[in-house]
């Protein structure tokens, strides 16, 4: 009897030009293209955590969802986040999660996971951005913009 295993197929597919990507070059850019994503009805209801996968020119590919959460918070699967990372062969990364209480403070828990994500991508040569963090009615946090990167 032959041995059998699985076959593991890795795939990106991109539907718009490259030429129609949006450049990032501010977290402003990032939270005007990102707030519009998000969906309105859940932003006050449940945290969601989302990656913005960038080229070399800072131009986005693509946002994923990496979970969706409850009221307080959500977990993030850096082996997932990770997998679409590389998958999507994305440079540079820009996280984001909202906060239903609308408070723009990064807790001990976003600021520890930044830190862990950052340097995580250090070892794949993959730049972090920013960690924007979205209050329900669009006011965000930038952890670049305060020096906390």
């Amino acid at each position: 009897m032959k041995n059998k295993v699985n076959e593991i197929k890795i795939s990106y597919k991109g539907g718009l030009k490259s030429s129609m990507w949006q450049k990032i070059n501010s977290s402003q850019d990032a939270a005007e293209l990102l707030f519009e994503d998000w969906d309105k009805d859940t932003i006050a209801l449940q945290e969601v955590f989302k990656v913005v996968l960038l080229n070399n020119s800072n131009k986005v590919k693509g946002v994923y969802q990496i979970s969706q959460g409850g009221i307080v918070g959500t977990l993030v699967d850096l082996r997932i986040l990770f997998a679409v990372i590389l998958k999507s062969l994305s440079v540079a990364i820009i996280l984001t999660h909202n906060h239903p209480s609308g408070k723009l403070i990064p807790s001990e828990a976003d600021k520890s996971l930044t830190k862990k994500i950052k340097n995580a991508a250090k070892l794949f040569d993959i730049k972090l951005l920013d960690h924007l963090i979205f209050a329900p009615d669009g006011d965000y946090y930038s952890f670049s913009d305060n020096g906390i990167l």
